[in-house]
């Protein structure tokens, strides 16, 4: 009974953070159909927009890296089983991603807005493809254990978790972040870029580089040479490039 109900906790952290990320996607994207999006919000002050917009930010960005590291997780799981951890920071993500966007606000003014239509067609093409391309990211390095599914699931059957190998294929033989790359693309390529939207975006890939950083630390203290030759020889957020 009890591994059900770790199951059953697990699936509906996966689907509250995956409804998150899609509304997250969407609501970037500006689209007009929605009740609300990132563009539609009534302007406020720029001071108190900044300051707000980088709280929630920070607040993101502190979630995200307290909880990943192995100390906190080895305090946690003190308190909660092993197999629910990875649902329980995939939780908390959706969480402090869905403040974000429920709480993020507007300031005056356009970067760019974009009017020939077929360049406006084109961002809009490759927005849809950065989104596509980071999902797809996620679903060659094991998108079920990286959202805690396979490892509720795993429990459920009492079967071992495998352990995480390193792997190179697809995406990953031109890339080494293709979701963080995917993910960049999805951010910045719109046809009208508010300062609103700008400052969404400014912020989330400061984030995503300092992130970077220190998970290629902790993948080089991980898996060694290995990972060192992969560097080498693999551009770390721009295909080809490195």
């Amino acid at each position: 009974m009890k591994n059900l109900l770790i199951f059953i906790y697990g699936v509906l952290a996966y689907l509250f953070s995956f409804a998150t990320l899609l509304w997250f996607l969407l609501y970037i994207g500006g689209w007009d159909f929605l009740p609300y999006h990132i563009d539609s919000k009534d302007p406020s002050g720029l001071a108190f927009a900044l300051s707000v917009n980088m709280g929630l930010v920070i607040l993101f960005a502190l979630q995200h890296s307290i909880m990943a590291r192995q100390g906190f997780k080895k305090w946690l799981t003190q308190y909660i089983p092993t197999s629910a951890e990875r649902s329980t920071y995939v939780l908390f993500s959706g969480v402090f991603l869905a403040l974000i966007f429920e709480y993020w606000q507007a300031v005056d003014g356009y970067l760019w807005q974009v009017e020939n239509q077929s360049l406006q067609m084109l961002l809009i093409g490759l927005y849809i493809f950065g989104w596509v391309f980071s999902t797809i990211g996620s679903f060659l390095i094991n998108h079920f254990e990286l959202f805690g599914l396979q490892q509720v699931y795993f429990n459920l059957v009492n079967k071992t978790t495998p352990e995480v190998h390193f792997t190179e294929k697809y995406f990953y033989k031109f890339i080494r972040h293709p979701i963080q790359f995917g993910t960049l693309m999805g951010i910045w390529f719109t046809p009208s870029m508010s300062y609103t939207h700008l400052m969404l975006s400014v912020t989330f890939t400061i984030y995503i580089f300092i992130g970077l950083h220190y998970e290629e630390k902790d993948l080089v203290s991980e898996l060694g040479d290995a990972y060192k030759n992969y560097q080498q020889r693999v551009s770390k957020i721009i295909p080809f490039i490195k």
